[in-house]
């Protein structure tokens, strides 16, 4: 039988995950706002949590209804039939993402949450379930837009980036689902050397290796929040498992370099810990010295950016931008090269038109991920000479694209109010209106409310708005008792 599955990513990665998806053998993929909707049986939702290598959570919803308050949330989901999914001794827990002005704060719309399914259980049987917040037995998601309010299962638990084969990390590592996403996003298809010249922790190393060699991400994982359903199916998923015969060989090899001999160590310990040691070579080199590769190579490179700044203490930003573009230049002809970064002009100092780009978020940090072909000699002369220097997907992507909105300062790496990266739901969809005249930008900005501090909003969360709604915060600040 199949049921309506939801696979949350990052922004700027619906469409590669959806192809995922169809590729696995999902049934209606519909993309929305950080997410893709999708049916499947047991097997397919097993299979997504295990497989999907864009995926960073996956959700069963149970219900969907309406409600304009935290109160009406608790009659409706009280009658939810819990018994279906739990036991009166099964511990849970409510994560709740709400997204409406009628909702003051999404603590007390999972406080309602609670109150529902324990009462649903005191009234069934006269006991009450437990909350775990480190170990629940069910993991419960609320999720509140406007008056739409829908119920879902996490069948994932811990967010589905956290692959298991990383031993160590260095500062401010690349997200394992992102690192997926760009070397998706590049087109690479395996028939040549990977290069990244910036690689850190060797997130991408590593993630480009599992895909040439079609390794699923899940084999790593010491466990899902799926396992300790009352319907789990463990023959089913140790079948899964076990299933390697997709798996393939590859015939080329993927290098990574750092100048922080720290860091080099680390990948080499991560590589060695997923077992792709025998196809990933990692060194200690700087950009500078970075020389023409002897086979044909594709570069996907996270360079130091932003909170990454440390990563090249005593060195100026843009001048390592431009000794990138330096080398690509005069050491990387006929390859293509991808670069994520947070700012124009770190982009302008690589001193290249990109033949395209996306628009991506690194965490919280706008970001922006550009190709680079590099020519042996001058553009106008390769297409005077008829070279097609981008394809027509790549035009296509083109027309269509949006960059993020601008700063004040005339750059796009402004940070999210948010820097949760487990909750598509958090972000609103972005609207670029710096079209506007300064004046008319300065009016709306007058107009938002001031973003109140971590102390102020944590304070507000416990205010109450009247005697009813006090009792049930301080019910909740107690430990729950059976």
């Amino acid at each position: 039988m199949e049921t309506t599955i939801i696979a949350k990513t990052f922004k700027g990665l619906e469409e590669v995950l959806a192809k995922e998806i169809i590729a696995l053998g999902g049934n209606n993929v519909e993309i929305g706002n950080r997410m893709v909707s999708f049916t499947g049986d047991k097997e397919m939702l097993y299979k997504a949590n295990f497989c999907l290598r864009t995926a960073i959570k996956v959700l069963k919803p149970i219900a969907t209804f309406k409600a304009e308050d935290a109160d009406q949330v608790y009659e409706k989901a009280k009658r939810i039939d819990w018994a279906e999914y739990m036991d009166v001794d099964t511990t849970f827990l409510v994560d709740a993402v709400v997204f409406s002005d009628a909702f003051r704060h999404s603590q007390f719309a999972a406080y309602r949450m609670k109150d529902a399914i324990a009462d649903y259980w005191r009234e069934k049987t006269g006991e009450r379930p437990n909350v775990s917040i480190t170990n629940p037995g069910l993991r419960i998601n609320l999720h509140v837009s406007n008056e739409d309010v829908t119920v879902s299962l996490d069948a994932s638990g811990d967010s589905l980036h956290l692959r298991g084969y990383k031993v160590k990390n260095t500062e401010a590592p690349i997200n394992e689902v992102l690192a997926a996403g760009l070397i998706m996003l590049s087109g690479w298809d395996c028939s040549c050397d990977l290069i990244d010249p910036f690689c850190g922790s060797g997130t991408i190393l590593i993630e480009a290796a599992l895909i040439a060699r079609n390794i699923y991400p899940g084999v790593f994982r010491k466990e899902y929040a799926f396992e300790k359903w009352k319907d789990y199916d463990a023959d089913l998923f140790e079948r899964i498992y076990n299933d390697d015969s997709e798996e393939r060989e590859f015939d080329h090899h993927i290098y990574g370099y750092d100048i922080n001999s720290r860091a080099v160590q680390i990948a080499q310990e991560n590589v060695k810990s997923a077992g792709v040691a025998d196809i990933v070579e990692v060194m200690q080199r700087d950009i500078a010295e970075f020389e023409q590769p002897e086979e044909r190579a594709i570069m996907i490179t996270n360079p130091p950016y932003g909170e990454r700044i440390g990563a090249v203490k005593g060195s100026n930003l843009e001048e390592l931008y431009t000794t990138i573009g330096e080398r690509l230049k005069h050491a990387f002809i006929g390859g293509d090269a991808w670069v994520i970064s947070n700012r124009e002009e770190f982009f302008a100092n690589i001193g290249m038109r990109p033949s395209t780009k996306f628009a991506l978020f690194n965490g919280s940090i706008e970001c922006e991920f550009r190709k680079y072909q590099i020519f042996d000699g001058k553009l106008r002369k390769q297409r005077e000479q008829g070279v097609d220097i981008k394809s027509a997907e790549e035009r296509r992507r083109n027309a269509k694209f949006k960059p993020h909105k601008k700063n004040e300062d005339g750059g796009w790496a402004r940070e999210k109010a948010t820097d949760d990266d487990e909750h598509y739901f958090k972000a609103k969809p972005f609207k670029d209106g710096y079209h506007k005249g300064k004046s008319e930008r300065r009016e709306r900005d007058s107009e938002k409310p001031q973003r109140l501090t971590p102390y102020e909003q944590r304070r507000r969360m416990y205010e109450a708005m009247d005697d009813e709604e006090a009792e049930i915060i301080k019910r909740h600040l107690r430990k729950w008792e059976r």
